[in-house]
């Protein structure tokens, strides 16, 4: 009996239809990308193993592949305290931090703010279930060595032009600041030990409620004894805060909340709403962070924010630094294909009796009026043929047979 052969768990293979869908969105992204000033740089798959549990990729840690190290004896296995000790390198998790150690290693050849694009594959071993795979692809756009919000504007900017490419309506801008996160868990009374942990909990609002977060919170040591209940009706309050509603508030850290009113005034068109409990996961955000949403979806379309601190940890000297990720995965779902990409694509059936040498030429002559070309041999079965070839993206076809002396010579039929 055969075995069945499949990917790995959590990792698909993609039909040329699919493929075609992808190439189509990231086609469509490279484009608006490069039009507003981005240029686009690749980093190697894996990274040091050090790097990438240095502490600043959060949860996402937990999560990365390790790559053995070669050469390992039998006594290296046993005298091996964890995992990590056997490894060496392990698969990118994300993308932020592969580009962190790529400007720290060229800085020299880089302009002084440097905007960089990163589209390419990243893992993690999640739990595979609908909507969560070990390999998918990011879409990154950075800003390295600017430290004023037109950084900010640039890639809110080139973000909403790439939503609008790919016919991507509805969305808004959930948008928060990580000082104004820190000052709220301070009036909380969360001790700076806990902060971590604390945002941790608060990123789960969506997940489990105010009451659920407010029930995690109260266990963290800094808050013990601290009524839950109290702390779920102020989540609840936070969940439908507004930019009007927080004017004057005790835990509203001013000068982060004028930075992003001033992201509003300079963005009119970018629909930015401001949610205080919103948190992005990275533990390396020190500033504006900003999430992608839209009201027919439970989850973000993408997202980023400020991450100052992070380049300094190789390079020895902080840099300013901010980032947005497209949510590709999830936005390739929503993209359809135009009419026009599969309008000029037509099939040459062909009987089994003409030359390979005419067939040859007669593709390359039909190859330059119509963009796609395809040689296919007559079948019995015409109809299932056709249809499947029209599955594939080819719009009409023509019959090729040993009297055909030239492209003149066809006459193509639609496909459906």
């Amino acid at each position: 009996m055969a075995t069945l052969v499949t990917a790995p768990r959590g990792m698909r293979d993609f039909l040329p239809a699919e493929k075609a869908r992808r190439e189509h969105v990231l086609a469509r992204i490279r484009s608006v990308y490069a039009h507003h000033g981005f240029d686009e740089i690749e980093t190697p798959v894996v990274e040091d193993a050090a790097r990438l549990h240095s502490g600043l990729g959060g949860d996402n840690e937990k999560l990365a592949f390790a790559v053995m190290r070669r050469g390992l004896t039998a006594p290296d296995l046993q005298a091996a305290a964890g995992p990590l000790e056997l490894a060496d390198l392990g698969l990118r998790f994300d993308l932020t931090v592969p580009l962190a150690r790529f400007y720290a290693s060229h800085r020299s050849e880089l302009p002084a703010v440097f905007r960089a694009v990163q589209i390419a594959p990243v893992w993690r071993a999640e739990r595979p279930q609908k909507g969560r795979y070990r390999q998918f692809v990011q879409c990154d756009i950075d800003i390295l060595g600017e430290p004023g919000q037109l950084a900010e504007i640039e890639l809110l900017q080139a973000t909403g032009e790439a939503l609008a490419a790919l016919g991507v309506q509805g969305t808004f801008v959930r948008i928060n600041d990580r000082r104004i996160l820190t000052t709220l868990l301070r009036t909380w009374g969360v001790a700076e030990q806990d902060a971590g942990a604390a945002l941790v909990v608060v990123d789960k609002l969506d997940k489990i409620g105010p009451d659920g977060v407010a029930s995690e919170l109260v266990t963290l040591p800094s808050l013990a004894g601290r009524a839950a209940d109290d702390l779920g009706t102020t989540l609840r309050d936070l969940a439908v805060a507004d930019w009007g509603s927080v004017a004057g508030a005790d835990w509203l850290d001013t000068d982060a909340f004028a930075d992003l009113e001033a992201l509003r005034a300079a963005l009119p068109d970018a629909h930015l709403r401001f949610d205080p409990t919103l948190v992005r996961g990275m533990g390396y955000y020190t500033g504006t962070i900003f999430e992608i949403a839209h009201p027919d979806f439970s989850y973000s379309l993408g997202g980023g924010g400020r991450y100052d601190g992070m380049i300094g940890r190789f390079l020895g000297q902080d840099v300013p630094a901010v980032g947005f990720s497209l949510g590709f995965e999830r936005l390739v779902d929503l993209v359809t294909l135009p009419e026009a990409a599969a309008a000029d694509a037509v099939v040459l059936v062909y009987d089994r009796d003409v030359a390979p040498a005419a067939l040859a030429a007669l593709k390359a002559a039909v190859m330059h009026e119509h963009g796609r070309v395809r040689l296919e041999r007559r079948t019995k079965n015409m109809k299932n043929l056709l249809a499947g070839l029209a599955q594939q993206g080819y719009a009409a076809f023509a019959t090729v047979g040993t009297g055909t002396a030239g492209p003149a010579d066809l006459e193509f039929r639609p496909l459906t």
